[in-house]
């Protein structure tokens, strides 16, 4: 027997968005992408983390001369298909101005699909968890603030990626 809601819907499942944004009013943009999340369908509620600020990574690595980002990450939940969540948030991206180009470039909003319950996909069109969630501070940090008992599928417990993460420094 599954889970069903008291209105006879299954129970939504929780995933893990991860918000960033080095370019433009970086603030008011993670704002008001967290009022879209809230927005969409079969959406029944986002909680977030605090919002930190970070050094930009790129492709070589940290770079202190780029615009710095703020993170912070979201829970959603949600009875949307990973893959059709995906496909809204590039649509969110798009609506703040991400332009897709450069992996890795600076960028207006950038929203990641680190991990939706406990699935693990291995899809060229969505890798679940996220392939580099486990070795990004900024995603582990708040997404633990926001649920210090969560797990990344298929790879380890949150607090203790991140206390891994911070003793290799």
């Amino acid at each position: 027997m599954s889970d069903v809601a008291v209105e006879g819907r299954p129970q939504p499942a929780i995933a893990v968005v991860a918000l960033g944004a080095n370019l433009g009013d970086r603030e008011a943009t993670l704002d008001a992408a967290l009022t879209d999340l809230a927005a969409l369908p079969l959406t029944d509620r986002v909680r977030t983390s605090a919002v930190m600020e970070t050094v930009a990574v790129t492709t070589s690595g940290p770079d202190a001369e780029a615009p710095r980002y703020l993170n912070s990450v979201a829970l959603v939940a949600t009875r949307l298909a990973p893959s059709v969540l995906l496909t809204y948030l590039h649509r969110i991206e798009a609506r703040h101005g991400r332009e897709r180009g450069e992996r890795w470039a600076d960028r207006t909003l950038d929203l990641d699909l680190v991990s939706y319950a406990t699935v693990v996909s291995d899809d060229a069109r969505l890798v679940l968890p996220h392939p580099r969630a486990a070795e990004r501070e900024f995603v582990l940090a708040p997404w633990h603030e926001v649920d210090p008992e969560a797990e990344l599928p298929g790879v380890g417990r949150v607090e203790d990626l991140l206390a891994d993460l911070r003793a290799d420094r």
